[in-house]
């Protein structure tokens, strides 16, 4: 199996369908789930699976957990977007990518992310630290 970092082909179809609306004053909620690396995710997935996805421990529970504060903004030329980073606590978990998707659009895939290689926590806290909101890092961007 293998977990390859793309936006969802599927995604890029639906943005334009209207389907994803980002803007922080509307009601869509947006999630992230973590996977094993037993997942088979890449631009071709097209909605939230459990399969892969890392077992329940502490504060992680299936279908992971909301995405908050989101920000979109063009910067120069490029539409980006943000969250504030995301935290388990209490948690004994190896992960080795995730997906983010679209809880309020019938789970609908927004990106996969592959984090390089298997990362852990043991009774601890895993965080997820989005990149700087900039045209050159933003976790999604469309230039």
């Amino acid at each position: 199996m293998a977990i390859t970092q793309a936006v969802c082909n599927s995604f890029k179809t639906e943005l334009l369908g209207a389907v994803h609306d980002f803007d922080s004053g509307n009601a869509q909620v947006f999630k992230l789930a973590l996977y094993t690396s037993a997942a088979n995710l890449s631009a071709g997935t097209t909605a939230y699976t459990v399969t892969g996805e890392v077992p329940n421990t502490g504060q992680y529970v299936a279908t992971g957990s909301a995405l908050q504060s989101k920000q979109v903004s063009l910067d120069t030329a490029t539409a980006i977007v943000t969250f504030a980073d995301l935290s388990f606590t209490g948690v004994t978990l190896t992960a080795r990518g995730a997906v983010i998707y679209n809880s309020s659009a019938s789970n609908a895939a927004v990106c996969v992310l592959d984090f390089g290689a298997d990362k852990t926590a043991t009774s601890g806290t895993f965080t997820i630290q989005f990149p700087a909101f900039t045209a050159a890092a933003a976790i999604l961007r469309i230039a």
